[in-house]
Formats: C-alpha cells, structure tokens, sequence
C-alpha cells in the first residue's frame, strides 16, 4: 500500500520560480558599483547562501573592502535587495516554472501540507506576484531563522510549525547547500538540476517538468 508523505516543503529560487537571474542581475550591479567584475561562473557559488554570506564572497573580489564596518556591508546588502525588488516587479504568474501548479494542485488534492523553505527575505512577495499563496500552509524566509542552509533549520523549521515528523516530509531543491539541508533534516529529497552538483539528493530529475507527483512519491515509498 503506497504511503504518503505529509508535507512538501519547496524552495523558492529555482524551484517554483527562477528569479535566480534576477538575484544574479542584482548582485552583479552591486559588483560593478564596487568597481568589480563578477561573471556567471562565479554566481552559481552564491545560490542558496545568505545575502550577507553573498556579499562577504563579493567583497573578497577586491581586498579594499575588506576594512568596511558592519554598517557599511548591511547598507551594501541592503542596495542588493533595492536592485532586486526592482527587477522581481516584473514578475507575473508566467514565471512559474513548468510542471510545478500542476504539481501543487496534485499534492493539495491528497490533503497533504505544503509548506515554503527559502532562504530570500522577499519570499512571500515573490509568492504573492506569482499567485500562489493560496497553496501554502506556512512560509520559512529568512526572518524565520538563525542559521541558513546547509543547516536544516529552514526545513525543520517549517516541519514542526505544521507539527509533522521530519522522516514524514519531502524536500524540493535545486541548490547543493539546500539538498544537504534536507539531508540533515532527516527528510526525503527531491533535487532539481545536475546530477554534478545534486549527486546526494534521494531523487534527482534535470528540471521541474519532470517533478511527477506518483513518481515522487514511489521514489518516497522506496526509501521508507
């Protein structure tokens, strides 16, 4: 008898939208205004780490910066997010990634809570444009928590608010600190992408159109 999970737990950024481009965009304008070049190469380092830790990595690219105060850097941080609010304005429903309504739709259908893991403060804006917020159950940003992925805090987090046992939970990700997160949650995950980078994920698939709600499941079941 096949068993089912009792939450899904998504990332944001790659996952349900790719607003990856617009993170990169906006950290990239920062960069050039700090009188550096920054390339996509060097971007696929900062997805699914904190805006501060971004920064930190950025402002290694030029060791003039590495005298600014606190102050300064949450001010840079802080330009970061206006260049970025900027451009997710843009964003309408036709963002959303292939596969994924059609698969929240199928999870909602099953009774089973659905819950958003991600690390950008701009979450719940960004779920707001693309209008799904009625699908989620409970929304983890990066006000919720202390300590970013890789720690599990993010899932964990979302999985004791909906007060459902972390073994009962599945993971969606597409970044390699954010498998690991659920990994060290305990829980089953899903990665989106490379098998170069997401080689731990439980179950892997190249991009969201392959996110099948009975395959993921029979994967879950194989596991358990």
């Amino acid at each position: 008898m096949t068993h089912y999970p009792k939450a899904f737990i998504f990332d944001l950024d790659g996952v349900i939208t790719d607003t990856a481009e617009f993170h990169f965009l906006a950290w990239q304008k920062l960069a050039q205004e700090l009188g550096v070049s920054m390339d996509r190469q060097f971007n696929e380092q900062l997805k699914g780490i904190s805006r501060m830790e971004s920064l930190e990595r950025i402002l290694e690219l030029t060791p003039s910066s590495r005298s600014l105060s606190y102050e300064e850097r949450l001010r840079l941080a802080n330009q970061k997010n206006d260049h970025y609010l900027e451009f997710i304005d843009l964003i309408n429903p036709d963002y959303i990634l292939p596969g994924i309504e059609s698969l929240l739709k199928k999870i909602k259908a099953q009774h089973i809570k659905i819950a958003l893991g991600s690390a950008s403060k701009n979450a719940l804006k960004v779920l707001e444009k693309l209008l799904l917020t009625n699908y989620f159950d409970y929304v983890v940003d990066a006000t919720k928590v202390t300590k970013g992925k890789p720690n599990p805090e993010t899932f964990t987090s979302a999985a004791d608010f909906l007060n459902i046992p972390y073994s009962e939970c599945i993971g969606l990700e597409d970044a390699a600190v954010g498998v690991e997160a659920i990994n060290k949650a305990n829980m089953f995950s899903v990665g989106v992408g490379a098998l170069e980078h997401l080689s731990h994920a439980d179950y892997l698939v190249g991009n969201t159109s392959e996110l099948i709600f009975e395959e993921i499941v029979k994967r879950y079941n194989e596991k358990i």
